[in-house]
């Protein structure tokens, strides 16, 4: 059996109302009778019910984040920036895997509101007008991280996606002369359509004519991008570059090439997105736009306590720089 609050109370010979005045750390407790509540607790070994502190004082300090694939690097360091300012501010972080299914990232939100979350980070592909409903009529704050909301309801912490994907391709534009081919990982994820917008923009004011041939669409994944490079081979001239709106992606547009004997950057340049770790792990290194991931993570996180403890709030929408670093895979 689970020891209670009851169960010290007995064995201290106190109060329980002295108890939880200990465990909450009100000062108005005599040192002696504090010392030996805790030397009890210890002894017993006594934990909280944070569940029955929540109901009581209405808080859990828990906060519910919700993410894509807790095995994506992309993924990982935005979790870690929440998790960072999340422990700074005293709260706990429960953490649920959604793989983008939209019918289990809604299952998930009501799920972290009945364990009694007091806000959610959100991470996902596509924000639907289910989505936003939901998030509505939810008793407590929500916050968007690296997730485009079209209108611009739902407080969020972003990069400008377009914009980023626009100087990505006008350097490809430059450097080759020539346009360079768009491998994504899907139009359903609402921050890629940005990052097409921004790639078809480039090539506009570059006056080329866009070719639909060389605009790949598979999954976002290592695999997604080997296929991806495969069926662009296929069905196309040989692009003198490519885009690919993911690290993960590019470098398996990367070994793809590299399959078929080709060299890149020399017969191929290949430009990735987000400066993940992995940039760096591949050879040759990955020229990608670096979005911030971990301080994307712990903006959201430290907006979100704000909206938590009614703190003001100047912008709900927050745009954090990005910026361009040039590796090996590009000349």
């Amino acid at each position: 059996m689970s020891i209670t609050i009851y169960d010290v109370a007995r064995e201290a010979n106190v109060s329980m109302a002295t108890v939880s005045r200990v465990v909450n750390g009100n000062p108005n407790v005599k040192p002696t009778t504090r010392k030996k509540v805790l030397e009890t607790i210890e002894r017993l070994g006594y934990r909280p019910n944070a569940v029955a502190r929540g109901l009581a004082s209405k808080k859990t300090t828990t906060v519910g984040a919700i993410i894509p694939d807790i095995s994506s690097t992309f993924f990982s360091e935005l979790t870690r920036g929440i998790e960072d300012i999340a422990t700074m501010y005293k709260y706990n972080i429960i953490l649920s895997n959604s793989d983008q299914n939209k019918e289990k990232e809604l299952h998930l939100i009501d799920t972290m509101l009945e364990k009694q979350v007091d806000g959610i980070v959100f991470m996902g592909g596509e924000i639907t007008e289910e989505h936003i409903e939901q998030f509505k009529t939810s008793r407590v704050p929500v916050v968007l991280a690296a997730t485009h909301d079209e209108t611009n309801e739902l407080p969020s912490v972003n990069i400008d996606y377009e914009s980023a994907a626009y100087e990505a391709t006008k350097h490809l534009i430059e450097t080759t002369k020539s346009q360079p081919a768009f491998i994504t990982g899907g139009e359903h994820i609402q921050s890629n359509g940005l990052k097409y917008e921004g790639y078809i923009r480039a090539l506009k004011d570059s006056s080329i004519e866009i070719n639909e041939q060389i605009v790949i669409e598979n999954e976002a994944t290592y695999h997604g991008g080997i296929e991806g490079v495969e069926q662009l081979l296929k069905v196309a001239e040989r692009p003198k570059a490519i885009f690919v709106t993911t690290d993960e992606m590019a470098i398996g547009v990367i070994h793809g090439i590299q399959d078929r004997g080709l060299h890149v950057p020399n017969d191929i340049e290949v430009f990735g997105f987000n400066n993940t770790r992995v940039a760096l792990m591949v050879r040759p290194t990955l020229t990608t736009v670096v979005q911030p991931m971990y301080d994307i993570g712990a903006v959201a996180m430290r907006l979100l306590t704000k909206y938590m403890n009614k703190e003001e709030v100047d912008e709900n929408t927050v745009i954090l720089p990005h910026r361009i670093i040039e590796r090996d895979s590009t000349k």
